[in-house]
């Protein structure tokens, strides 16, 4: 499986989303990153047919999805920012009935769902309203429709937003089983969501694709340009103004600043270890965020 995104551009008010935004994804996890407003939404709703682009194409496999039709849809798995659910529905009969509108058999989808509620961990609320699940477990019941008519494309939006660090971790976890012999992206702000299960991390900003990497070569890159200046409270207000700092810490009496910069940014800095953190900082903030 591949996807070609072809200098695909949308406007909005005169305003670019997406500005000849060009990608080549095959089989693995791919952290689609970027602030809020970057155009991560735009990307994903032009891709699975919501929103036209005002320009460029998307090919799966060298074939434009505009003459796929319903076909390419069907192998397409989605899980959007803000699912709606039937919160009266029981669990299973939620998934019955997604099962119906994805076109699934029954009893191919009946197992489908309890072998899928099986490996979330959701076996035992299958008659439950979804109204009385928690957050987390309506995001496993989210996964699991998304999984339901095993698609070879799985995207997920935001898909952590609102969890705890617990259901988090518990939901990368099952990004990286599912993953298996499909293209999975994983669209999200929060950098600890993809920095150790995707394969590359595509970087956006203001509509503008501004790296694809795996998160060992961005890091790589980073090498030269995180650093550790100490200060302590008499200081640090001056260090404030010259320095960008992303992080923080105080130590008793003196204060640890992280600082990223392309040169050694002040007399005592001390270059660390770098994180794909620092890259999305390094490439998304503007000067005047510092």
């Amino acid at each position: 499986m591949k996807i070609t995104f072809k200098e695909i551009s949308k406007q909005y008010n005169g305003k670019y989303a997406l500005e000849n935004f060009n990608s080549e994804l095959e089989n693995g996890i791919y952290g689609l990153l970027g602030a809020n407003g970057a155009g991560k939404t735009t990307l994903i709703n032009i891709f699975v047919g919501i929103t036209k682009s005002d320009k460029g194409q998307v090919l799966i496999n060298d074939v434009d999805v505009r003459r796929l039709g319903s076909d390419f849809l069907s192998q397409i798995g989605y899980l959007p920012q803000y699912p709606q659910f039937y919160k009266n529905f029981e669990v299973m009969d939620f998934l019955l009935y997604m099962c119906e509108l994805k076109g699934i058999p029954k009893k191919i989808g009946e197992k489908r769902a309890r072998d899928l509620l099986e490996i979330v961990n959701l076996s035992d609320v299958s008659h439950k309203k979804i109204g009385a699940l928690s957050g987390g477990m309506r995001q496993r019941v989210g996964i699991v429709q998304a999984m339901l008519n095993n698609p070879d494309i799985l995207i997920l939006d935001e898909p952590t937003a609102g969890l705890d660090p617990q259901e988090r971790i518990r939901f990368r976890n099952l990004i990286t089983k599912f993953s298996g012999n499909r293209i999975v992206i994983l669209a999200t702000h929060i950098v600890s969501d993809i920095e150790y299960i995707a394969n590359q991390v595509i970087i956006l900003k203001d509509g503008q694709l501004l790296k694809q990497d795996s998160p060992k070569a961005l890091i790589s890159e980073m090498e030269k340009k995180v650093w550790k200046v100490t200060a302590t409270d008499a200081t640090l207000d001056e260090k404030l103004k010259y320095l960008k700092v992303s992080n923080m810490m105080r130590n008793k009496n003196e204060i640890h600043l992280r600082v990223i910069d392309d040169e050694k940014p002040d007399v005592n800095a001390i270059n660390v270890q770098s994180n794909l953190e620092d890259v999305f900082l390094y490439y998304s903030k503007e000067d005047e965020q510092w």
